[in-house]
């Protein structure tokens, strides 16, 4: 009996012992699964980290190129054997505010707005070679003229158009810096009113501009160059000239936002077509005018003497009236066929303006200043009208200066009379009125 005693307790004592060896190992395996479940998720965060990085690059890879090609898309400033690509804001928005009565039938319109028929081809880019054929190698007998940066030749392009080349001089900053400009402004603002620019080449260091062919030249040439222009230009071409000239700074200066302040207005600038109807060149002095209430920007003084306004000549301080004073000297040169400084003329006559200022304002002495090539061929209540507008033009202190808007419409009615006569023989006023019974000074 004890003997049975024994062995079931030791075999109850096996069994737990059994039991506890058993619950131990249990005890023990269950780290390593654990461990197991570890691992799983290390390897998938191993795997999925490098996935989404690649995909990242991958996407920003895309999107630079992307970038790439739309910036490149844009530049066509340069042709392709062009070092220096991009260098122009050719097509930079700019804005254009409503035009005056009778000019919004011209091309006058940003890159977005249509323009006539004349514009539709835009700005083109041609090589060194193609310049060179449509020149015959830039020949001597081709120069239609020079210019501060260059000099013009007449060419013929492949297509047979006929155009004003101008070759930029290579040297200086400067003349870089006008063709810069030029293409610029020139490749975004259409009027009729102003030259228009065709093309340009900027193959390697070479600088060429492209213009629209002007045949009648520059006014310059036909006010005072008598031998290449013997024939002086008729009062009535004058007055369509003026009124031509008023509506190009009219568009650059109250058209466009921000203004255009040209800077160089003169009448070697002023080019003339085959209808002797005047358009405006040669930008390369531009400056875009300032936003501020007085609209007025400092700057090297440059331009050409005898144009230059005096507050711009003395303190370098430019605005839209600087353009407006050099206008009112044009002015004078249609009235009298004067040059605006001719240190060849008596004491006291060599400088335009200071000799005229004072006599505009008294009707006899107008008269007696009117160019001797019209030969009394025009309208005395014109010729007074025109010099009352060139009196105010050239006042000294700017804010006395007419805006150009106002310009226009005084001339527009003068043009307009112009269509109503029909010679210029009835417009002979040659037995003036004797001058004690002229008024002194305008009505």
């Amino acid at each position: 009996m004890e003997t049975a005693t024994i062995v079931g307790s030791a075999e109850s004592s096996d069994s737990s012992e059994n039991n506890f060896h058993s619950r131990k190992n249990s005890f023990h395996h269950s780290p390593p699964q654990n461990d197991q479940g570890t691992l799983s998720l290390t390897s998938i965060l191993l795997i999925v980290i490098p996935v989404f990085i690649l995909i990242l690059l991958s996407f920003l890879v895309v999107l630079i190129i992307l970038l790439r090609r739309q910036k490149s898309s844009k530049c066509n400033s340069y042709n392709s054997n062009s070092d220096n690509s991009c260098k122009f804001a050719a097509h930079t928005t700019i804005s254009l505010a409503e035009s005056s009565p009778e000019v919004n039938n011209g091309c006058m319109s940003t890159v977005s707005t249509r323009p006539t028929s004349q514009c539709n081809k835009g700005v083109q880019v041609y090589t060194y070679k193609e310049l060179e054929m449509a020149t015959n190698n830039f020949n001597e007998a081709n120069v239609i003229g020079h210019g501060g940066y260059g000099v013009v030749y007449r060419g013929v392009l492949g297509d047979g158009t006929v155009t004003a080349i101008k070759m930029v001089h290579k040297d200086g900053k400067q003349g870089e810096r006008a063709f810069r400009i030029e293409v610029d402004l020139l490749s975004r603002l259409h009027s009729p009113y102003l030259v228009e620019l065709l093309g340009y080449c900027a193959d390697q260091n070479h600088r060429l501009l492209i213009f629209e062919f002007m045949p009648n030249g520059s006014l310059q040439q036909h006010l005072h160059s008598p031998h290449t222009h013997p024939q002086p230009l008729e009062w009535s071409t004058r007055l369509r000239i003026a009124l031509d000239c008023a509506r190009a700074l009219e568009f650059l200066h109250e058209n466009v936002t921000p203004s255009i302040i040209h800077r160089d207005f003169k009448c070697s600038n002023i080019l003339l077509d085959h209808s002797f109807r005047a358009k405006v060149s040669d930008f390369g002095l531009a400056k875009t005018g300032s936003n501020k209430i007085n609209g007025q920007i400092s700057t090297r003084v440059l331009g050409t003497t005898g144009y230059l306004a005096p507050e711009y000549a003395s303190t370098g301080k430019l605005t839209t009236k600087s353009d407006v004073y050099s206008y009112g000297v044009v002015l004078l040169q249609l009235i009298t066929g004067r040059v605006p400084v001719d240190t060849r003329r008596p004491p006291g006559e060599h400088v335009l303006v200071s000799w005229a200022l004072p006599r505009l304002t008294h009707r006899e002495k107008v008269m007696e200043m009117v160019d001797p090539t019209l030969k009394g061929q025009y309208s005395q209540k014109d010729i007074i009208q025109i010099a009352a507008i060139a009196a105010v033009c050239i006042q000294a202190e700017p804010d006395y200066r007419p805006l150009m808007t106002d310009v226009v419409q005084s001339l527009i009615p003068l043009v307009k009379n112009l269509s109503s006569v029909p010679s210029t023989s009835s417009r002979f006023f040659t037995n003036f009125v004797s001058p004690k019974s002229r008024r002194s000074s305008f009505s």
